[in-house]
């Protein structure tokens, strides 16, 4: 069974308050300097999509979920499932 360490939470949300653009924040590697005001940012946005992906490999799941966020912010149609579906092979069981 997988320790906390061997995962990554994230969520994928769209700030509201300065950009109007879909954003990431990868909560369990954020430190102490920029925590509490990347959470607060995460929360005060639009929640779209969240989960976790496995700590290995995570640099192709993360360039998974910013292509995703790339055609988000160019407008495109992308439901969360299709997002879960990429990352099949990422997600921890």
């Amino acid at each position: 069974m997988p320790v906390e360490s061997d995962k990554i939470m994230f969520m994928i949300y769209r700030d509201t308050t300065y950009t109007d653009k879909y954003r990431v924040v990868y909560f369990t590697e954020l430190d102490e300097h920029n925590k509490e005001a990347e959470i607060n940012k995460a929360f005060s946005g639009v929640h779209y999509h969240d989960g976790f992906i496995k700590n290995f490999k995570k640099d192709k799941a993360k360039e998974i979920i910013d292509r995703f966020i790339e055609r988000l912010n160019k407008g495109e149609d992308i439901s969360p499932s299709e997002i879960s579906k990429a990352l099949d092979e990422f997600i921890p069981k």
